[in-house]
């Protein structure tokens, strides 16, 4: 795709063919998680504003939802916390009112709900998927490593309000770090947040993507679904699930596509192909000639080489 603001639409994990929204520059956030796949917090910040304009958004969203595609849900995503701008709420109203059609996601870590603007710019979603990685404040710093002011026990009660008047679902994201949050003690403090906040679903996700600090363990299979068994029947595992079937947007523009994916977080070759809906081969030419105009890192996991566009 041509547009600045938008990104994909990519095979989703859990929200299937999903158009990206990214209203922050790479990688504003308050928060700096040791496991983001976008990368370090480079612009460490609570402070909101109008990162990019609400005028070219709309453009970006007339030109293209113009042309009817089919789309699961829009999604408030991409390389930084989206709550961060100050206008998101006016332009999922915008989307709404012109575009009802569609339904609206937003990918947020949470930290904001305590205040009630925030709620209510958040009102006009159809699903919410906050994290929640830690309850007690050392293993939150730890994980987390957030702005100062940002405590999990303000985290919580934003979430409890935002159930008690948010009319769409709620998917608590969970991401178990081996060590840190995965102790008895802290999944005892996690539950019995969940059982307040009431989610629609819990889900658990483990490092699949190089993360911002090396040497965390991805949280094998066994203790995931130990995890959300004791969590409870809401639980689902959401860490590296296979994905079968190939996104069919923007074949015949997949260049775009795959360097606007690498431009915001780690990806194999499979993934890419998936996303596209091309062939693994010829993304493997696309990234050979795109290394001769751009610096890419590559990354060995177990999954496979991870290749991310350094800016």
């Amino acid at each position: 795709m041509r547009f600045k603001h938008l990104f994909g639409p990519v095979k989703s994990r859990r929200l299937g063919i999903s158009l990206g929204i990214d209203l922050v520059p790479h990688k504003t956030c308050n928060l700096n998680c040791v496991y983001c796949e976008c990368g370090k917090t480079t612009n460490f910040t609570g402070c909101r504003k109008e990162y990019v304009s609400v005028k070219e958004v709309f453009s970006e969203l007339d030109e293209y939802l113009g042309q009817h595609p089919v789309l699961d849900y829009i999604t408030f995503s991409g390389a930084g916390e989206p709550m961060l701008h100050s206008k998101i709420g006016k332009i999922s109203g915008y989307i709404k009112k012109k575009f009802p059609e569609y339904k609206l996601a937003l990918i947020t870590n949470g930290t904001l709900f305590s205040y009630r603007r925030m709620r209510q710019e958040a009102a006009k979603m159809d699903i919410i998927l906050p994290s929640l990685d830690a309850v007690s404040m050392p293993v939150f710093k730890k994980i987390n490593r957030p702005c100062p002011g940002i405590l999990p026990d303000k985290i919580i009660s934003g979430l409890i309000r935002l159930r008690q008047e948010f009319k769409g679902g709620i998917w608590l994201e969970i991401f178990i770090i081996p060590g840190l949050n995965d102790t008895p003690s802290e999944l005892g403090l996690i539950k019995n947040s969940i059982l307040k906040i009431n989610p629609d679903k819990i889900q658990l996700n483990a490092l699949d993507r190089p993360g911002t600090v090396r040497g965390l363990i991805k949280a094998s299979s066994y203790k995931l679904k130990s995890i959300a068994k004791y969590f409870g029947e809401k639980s689902e595992i959401i860490a590296a699930p296979e994905i079968k079937l190939r996104a069919k947007a923007d074949r015949n523009n997949f260049e775009k596509l795959v360097f606007g994916t690498l431009c915001r977080r780690p990806s194999t070759i499979r993934d890419l192909s998936v996303i596209s809906g091309v062939e693994e081969v010829k993304i493997k030419k696309y990234l050979i000639s795109l290394r001769k105009t751009v610096k890419i890192d590559v990354t060995r996991m177990k999954r496979g080489n991870f290749y991310k566009i350094v800016k």
